[in-house]
């Protein structure tokens, strides 16, 4: 009785591990997710003290950066650009001021959990050309501007035009659903309808990467906007009668995507919508360097 009963639960150990296993795979969706695009970091200008790098004022020494793709937009060449800004003018050796990525840069995935990465090098032998006296501390900052876009999966849109048929599935409500990993990311997804036999659905956007958004091909203003598309030729997304566009007010806004004609008599069904958004962003980061001068 003992060796049933220990079989027992182990077959149901193991029935449970199965099901936390799906329900585990099933919860990552189509996407790994987050909140981050294209980040960077400089790469050290000297020797570190004190959490501070230093370098003598007749030592000539690098500027690099490194840019890590966090999201799930595969970067192609030139898609990212980095300008330096800051007391560039007080330095020498500096080709240039602007640089372009020159590879393609993976997204994040299982395999490259922490994303693909591209070294920017302005110069390998920079140098401060004013004088000295002590010490001087200044403050490098990197313009990081590149195109992206973010991925929005809603697997089951409920096409009902009959809405007092209960079976298969309910037209009012949020829906489930997936986005890839990206600055600007989709918070919630909400399906009504708008006349007999119109499917509505309302997507509920923010910009939570810290950053600046505007259109692909369009400078950076007080307005944030993007463009998006979806997948299926038989809806039209709106925000603020905008067909394809948005305005991102405090950082958010929603878009109204609705059928445009009504559905034919009895339909019943589900179907995957896919929408793509597309921008520019922009972040801002910065490294102190401190200058010392050298013994006479």
């Amino acid at each position: 009785m003992k060796k049933i009963i220990l079989s027992v639960m182990v077959i149901s150990l193991l029935f449970l591990a199965a099901c936390e296993g799906e329900q585990q795979q099933t919860s990552t969706g189509a996407y790994i997710g987050g909140t981050q695009g294209v980040t960077g970091n400089f790469e050290p200008f000297g020797v570190e003290e004190d959490t501070v790098y230093s370098i003598f004022d007749t030592e000539t020494f690098p500027i690099e950066l490194t840019l890590n793709n966090k999201g799930e937009y595969e970067l192609q060449p030139g898609d990212v650009k980095v300008t330096l800004k800051g007391p560039s003018l007080d330095f020498g050796g500096i080709p240039s001021l602007s640089l372009q990525n020159a590879d393609l840069v993976d997204t994040i995935s299982e395999l490259l959990p922490t994303g693909g990465e591209e070294t920017i090098t302005f110069s390998s032998d920079a140098e401060y050309n004013q004088e000295v006296n002590g010490y001087i501390d200044r403050e490098w900052f990197a313009d990081i501007e590149y195109t992206y876009q973010t991925y929005l999966i809603i697997p089951e849109v409920c096409l009902k035009e009959d809405l007092k048929d209960d079976r298969v599935c309910d037209v009012e409500g949020t829906k489930t659903f997936f986005v890839s990993g990206a600055p600007i990311t989709v918070n919630t997804v909400s399906e009504t309808t708008a006349g007999k036999g119109i499917m509505a659905l309302t997507i509920k956007v923010s910009n939570v990467g810290g950053g600046d958004v505007t259109k692909p091909g369009e400078e950076f203003g007080v307005q944030e906007r993007i463009t998006y598309s979806i997948d299926d030729s038989n809806w039209e997304c709106k925000q603020a009668g905008k067909i394809n566009e948005a305005r991102l007010i405090n950082g958010e806004t929603n878009i109204v995507c609705k059928l445009k004609t009504a559905l034919a008599k009895d339909t019943l069904a589900t179907k995957q919508v896919k929408i793509t958004f597309d921008y520019t962003y922009r972040d801002l980061i910065s490294e102190k360097l401190r200058i010392k001068e050298s013994a006479k």
